[in-house]
């Protein structure tokens, strides 16, 4: 069994709901206190040991490459001020050992097409995805959860978290089998079902962990609406030649596709953030309702 070595990170897409701060600047890079959420994400990868990070990139997106790549006039100019922490901070935005590669997509047609322009890099190997969207405040972060898994099982994975009903037609809902602690073979999966029709409370969230199969499936989609590739489509088809497993993942995760959801991500990570959290806790503590 291969190792999973190689993540796809999809950040083309616009960032409408938080127009107009994302008309010039691509939603992976607003940062939650002092780091994008694209970095966060990339950490994830990194922590289980994935090295390729395969960004999914569109125009606009060039912020998100330059953050990666080596910053030689700002690096020179701390290290000049003898401002050494900070010079770490920023040499330290891309994890040691990582390969950063980037493919663009040229047209937003959905989350599946954007799995597909991953494929000849990807190859035969099995693959992550995260969407960066999907802040998950873990112990152990949730794609190294996967992993560990993934290479007992030998299966591919999807990370789910269990969602309020009346949410189902915001999420791609699973069904299962049967869940055994934390894991349940996945016999049927939707998008965006209606509450009353939706198969389970079992919602999909921004971690996946596929088998190289996923890009023949992929292949044979017929677009939808708008000409889009659904990745939900392709691992349907998928479920009828191989198994897909549900995993429940530890850890608390914050939507930060939402405003609400990204506030909330905000004062959390702001709460025990190292420089200011004592002091923001004190001001969220005096503030009259």
């Amino acid at each position: 069994m291969n190792k999973v070595t190689k993540v796809v990170f999809p950040v083309a897409g616009l960032g409408s709901r938080f127009l107009p701060a994302t008309k010039a600047s691509p939603k992976e890079m607003l940062p939650i206190v002092d780091k994008p959420l694209i970095q966060y994400a990339v950490e994830e990868a990194a922590s289980a040991g994935i090295t390729d990070m395969i960004f999914i990139t569109g125009r606009n997106k060039r912020a998100i490459e330059d953050h990666f790549d080596k910053a030689y006039e700002l690096e020179t100019e701390l290290e000049a001020k003898n401002k050494q922490a900070l010079l770490e901070v920023v040499q330290g935005a891309a994890p040691k050992g990582i390969n950063c590669i980037y493919i663009r997509q040229t047209e937003a047609l959905g989350l599946g097409h954007a799995v597909l322009c991953a494929a000849p890099v990807v190859g035969n190997d099995p693959f992550a995805v995260i969407l960066a969207d999907d802040l998950i405040d873990a112990k152990v972060s949730v794609m190294q959860q996967m992993i560990s898994v993934y290479e007992r099982e030998g299966h591919s994975l999807i990370g789910v978290e269990n969602i309020a009903r009346e949410n189902t037609g915001s999420y791609g809902i699973v069904a299962v089998d049967r869940m055994q602690g934390r894991l349940g073979r996945i016999n049927r999966i939707v998008e965006k079902p209606k509450p009353d029709v939706a198969p389970s409370t079992l919602g999909v969230v921004g971690r996946y962990l596929l088998s190289n199969g996923i890009f023949r499936h992929l292949r044979e989609l017929k677009p939808g609406s708008g000409g889009e590739l659904q990745l939900t489509d392709a691992i349907q088809a998928m479920l009828a030649h191989e198994p897909v497993y549900a995993y429940e993942f530890e850890g608390k995760r914050y939507d930060c596709g939402d405003k609400l959801g990204y506030l909330q991500a905000t004062v959390a990570y702001g709460l025990r953030h190292a420089e200011v959290g004592a002091a923001f806790t004190d001001y969220l503590r005096g503030m009259k309702p």
